[in-house]
């Protein structure tokens, strides 16, 4: 039979190592991305209706 005699014996196993291996790899991704979604909620605060715009508003990043 050659080298290969064993490939259809361990055909399913390999197989089944492979899916759990994508699987792993696919809950990897999933908890990474879940995970950064949490991390990162940045709310824009609004500025206020009432009062106009000025520029020191559009140009100064550290005014709150």
């Amino acid at each position: 039979m050659g080298i290969h005699y064993d490939y259809k014996s361990t055909r399913g196993d390999k197989a089944m190592k492979k899916e759990a291996k994508r699987k792993a790899r696919i809950e990897q991704r999933r908890a990474k991305k879940s995970l950064n979604s949490q991390k990162d909620p940045k709310e824009e605060k609004m500025h206020d209706i009432d009062k106009p715009i000025t520029l020191e508003d559009l140009t100064n990043p550290d005014k709150n």
